[in-house]
C-alpha cells in the first residue's frame, strides 16, 4: 500500500500536470496542515483517492483566491478530534490540529488543551483494539511531539500528550509537520518503541503493509 503524505510546503513535484504519472500507484493521502485548499483538492481530483486532513497553525477560517471561498478543502477528511477507519485500506487513522499556543492565534493550543484532546481519542482507541485488534495505525498531527524534532521557541515546541499517545497506542506512523525542513542534516525519522515518527515537510511517499493481510470485522 502506498501513501503520499503532504506538509507546509507546495511542492512542483505534486502540484504538476505530471502528478498521475508520479503517484498512479498511492492508495491515500495525508496533509499535516499549512497548506492550501486548492492544493489538497488538486491532489484528490488528480490522483481519485482519499484524503485526510488536519489545519496548521497558519490555517485561515475561509480561503478566498479561488472561485467559491473555502472553509475546507473540498473532498478531504478532517480528522481532529476523530479516530476514523478507511474502508479502502483498512486504515485506522487519528489526528490533532494545530500548534502550540504562542500568539493567541487560531488553532493554537495549550500543552492542557492537547491533553484534552488526546484523551478525547482514548474510547475509539480502546473500542479499536477490541474490534480490530490494534489501536490505531496512523496518528496524524501539525506539530510534533514534545522534544522529537521539535524546537526551542515557543512556536515550534512539541505537545507532551502525544509523546504519550504514541507510548502507550503505539501506532505504525506517527506523522507532523510544522518544523521546516532547510537541512539534509536535520532529523526527520526517530523510532519510539513501535512508532516511527515522520516530519512529512514537503511531502513523502511511503508503502504501508497491505491491510487486506489483517483480519477486518465490520
Amino acid at each position: 500500500m502506498q501513501l503520499l503524505t503532504v506538509s507546509d510546503k507546495e511542492e512542483p513535484a505534486i502540484y504538476s500536470r505530471h502528478i498521475k504519472q508520479r503517484f498512479s500507484d498511492v492508495d491515500l493521502a495525508i496533509s499535516c496542515g499549512d497548506l492550501p485548499y486548492y492544493y489538497l483538492e488538486y491532489i484528490i481530483s488528480s490522483l481519485d483517492i482519499p484524503l485526510y486532513y488536519v489545519l496548521g497553525n497558519h490555517a485561515e477560517n475561509v480561503e478566498y483566491g479561488c472561485s467559491t471561498p473555502r472553509e475546507f478543502p473540498w473532498g478531504a477528511i478532517n480528522l481532529h478530534k476523530k479516530v476514523l477507519h478507511d474502508k479502502k485500506t483498512g486504515l485506522l487513522l487519528a489526528g490533532i490540529e494545530g500548534s502550540l499556543l504562542y500568539n493567541e492565534g487560531e488553532h493554537q493550543y495549550t500543552q492542557s488543551e492537547m491533553w484534552g484532546m488526546v484523551s478525547h481519542l482514548v474510547p475509539t482507541l480502546l473500542w479499536n483494539k477490541v474490534h480490530y485488534g490494534r489501536y490505531l495505525d496512523i496518528f496524524v498531527t501539525h506539530a510534533p511531539p514534545w522534544r522529537i524534532h521539535d524546537e526551542d521557541d515557543p512556536a515550534h515546541q512539541g505537545a507532551k500528550a502525544f509523546n504519550w499517545l504514541i507510548k502507550t497506542f503505539q501506532p505504525t506512523y506517527h506523522i507532523h509537520g510544522h518544523i521546516h525542513v532547510y537541512s539534509p542534516f536535520v532529523e526527520t525519522e526517530t523510532m519510539v518503541g513501535n512508532t516511527l515518527v515522520l516530519n512529512t515537510y514537503g511531502y513523502r511517499k511511503l508503502t504501508y503493509p497491505d491491510m487486506s493481510e489483517l483480519q477486518v470485522v465490520d
